[in-house]
């Protein structure tokens, strides 16, 4: 027998109950808070699809095993992962690449060329929650696959550009940041870091401008002072242009210089250049990159990395699959909204109902119910208030619901089939018959 509480005991042991909130890192999305959402997913869709990429999708949860082969036993840390009832060790998915380069692996020779996907995924990391950069979140993720040729790595940022215009950005606003990973390795090159250390080195520069600059310098002379000092470092990975990069280094030239010159031939023939600037600086400190990389920022770098991405050329070989060349990029929804928040660019959306039905008098309710089934079926959004009310009451209700138009069911339709359907906006109205009011509503 369980025990037993008196009504008053009950209430005090409920009352000592602690509040239930979300978890620390992730978010409820409110209607309103949901409209912001699907308006920015419809964004990246439409991207998408303008491009030619199609969308797929994959687990919410993989192997283990997927993540650390990937990137090492070390990404356990950031990870929410699991044992499930078979002792089989899972991971909540912290990125999409990894799962991409399993499916096309899983069936490389049976694609066509080039592969182009996308997807918006909902992922989670366990690390600390900071603004712009969330334990769940949802990311946009776009890849062209089968592409050793530059024009691919271009169009990829292309697709980024092309978002960011339509939202409403300028080049004064985002920057897309391009660099390379073999002309970086070929600057380091020239300064004294040998082809095995660069490794570390990618790593402590890609940190380099989130870290106080006296803790990065000390890091670095530790590690590769004796080589290349951090001032050295600075004076070549700071650089504004390419131009001034050769001029610091006495010339730069190889296939690294001449694949970069033909991406930022292809990048101006897409018209978006205008957005990037060469940063040597953006290493992608991820070990899987082969070719470009790239990070897009606020220009005022007031945020954290809108989005970024490069070219993977051996990421599906680790899965025991051929060689696929790919490039891509992902891009969070939280920094995206943070920014648009600060400039004032959050567009105000509202779930506005095409029509809102309204009975002149009670008798009329199952004709209105009628009207309002042709009305949905038609594919328009109706609702109407479930407790019969006067006039005004449902007028001001239809006002509350954002509806564009009132459709008033009463003697009219009685006598004639008619319905009077008001403008709410401009408080016009017309006699509209039955057969017509779909059409009429689409129209207006």
């Amino acid at each position: 027998m369980g025990l037993q509480f008196a009504p008053r005991a009950e209430a005090a042991i409920i009352g000592r109950m602690p509040k239930i909130q979300s978890p620390p890192g992730m978010r409820d999305f409110y209607p309103d808070d949901m409209r912001q959402q699907n308006w920015l997913f419809d964004a990246w869709r439409d991207v998408s699809r303008s491009f030619g990429f199609v969308e797929y999708e994959g687990p919410i949860f993989e192997y283990l095993d997927l993540y650390k082969l990937k990137s090492g036993d070390g990404i356990v840390s950031e990870l929410f992962h699991f044992q499930d009832r078979g002792e089989r060790e899972f991971a909540i998915r912290p990125e999409m690449t990894p799962t991409l380069a399993r499916m096309i692996a899983a069936r490389a020779n049976a694609l066509p060329r080039p592969i182009k996907w996308f997807s918006i995924p909902r992922m989670c990391r366990a690390e600390k929650p900071q603004k712009g950069r969330l334990r769940e979140f949802f990311q946009w993720n776009a890849d062209i696959l089968g592409l050793d040729e530059m024009i691919a790595d271009a169009e990829v940022i292309a697709v980024v550009v092309a978002f960011l215009r339509r939202i409403g950005l300028s080049p004064s606003e985002a920057v897309v940041k391009v660099s390379s990973r073999p002309l970086a390795a070929r600057l380091l090159e020239s300064i004294g870091i040998a082809p095995e250390r660069q490794g570390g080195a990618f790593d402590l520069i890609d940190r380099m401008t989130k870290t106080p600059a006296a803790e990065f310098d000390k890091k670095w002379n530790d590690e590769f002072g004796g080589s290349a000092p951090a001032a050295r470092l600075r004076s070549v990975f700071r650089q504004s242009s390419l131009a001034d990069a050769e001029a610091a280094l006495g010339g730069i030239d190889g296939p690294a210089r001449e694949a970069f010159a033909d991406l930022w031939n292809f990048l101006k023939a897409f018209d978006v250049a205008d957005f990037c600037r060469f940063d040597p600086g953006v290493v992608r400190g991820i070990a899987y990159y082969t070719g470009t990389v790239f990070e897009v920022h606020a220009a005022d770098r007031s945020h954290r990395a809108l989005a970024g991405g490069g070219r993977y050329d051996n990421l599906t070989g680790l899965l025991d699959g051929p060689n696929v060349p790919g490039v891509g990029f992902g891009m969070g929804d939280a920094p995206i909204q943070s920014l648009l928040a600060d400039l004032g660019r959050t567009p105000k959306l509202d779930e506005a109902l095409d029509a809102f039905l309204i009975d002149a008098d009670a008798r009329f309710f199952p004709q209105l119910m009628a009207v309002a089934n042709r009305l949905r079926a038609n594919g328009l959004r109706a609702d109407f208030s479930y407790k019969r009310q006067a006039l005004g009451k449902q007028f001001k209700q239809a006002s509350s619901r954002a509806a564009r138009v009132a459709v008033i069911i009463g003697e009219e339709f009685e006598q004639r089939g008619e319905l009077i359907v008001k403008n709410l906006a401009t408080g016009q109205q017309q006699a509209v018959a039955i057969e017509e009011l779909a059409t009429e509503l689409s129209r207006l």
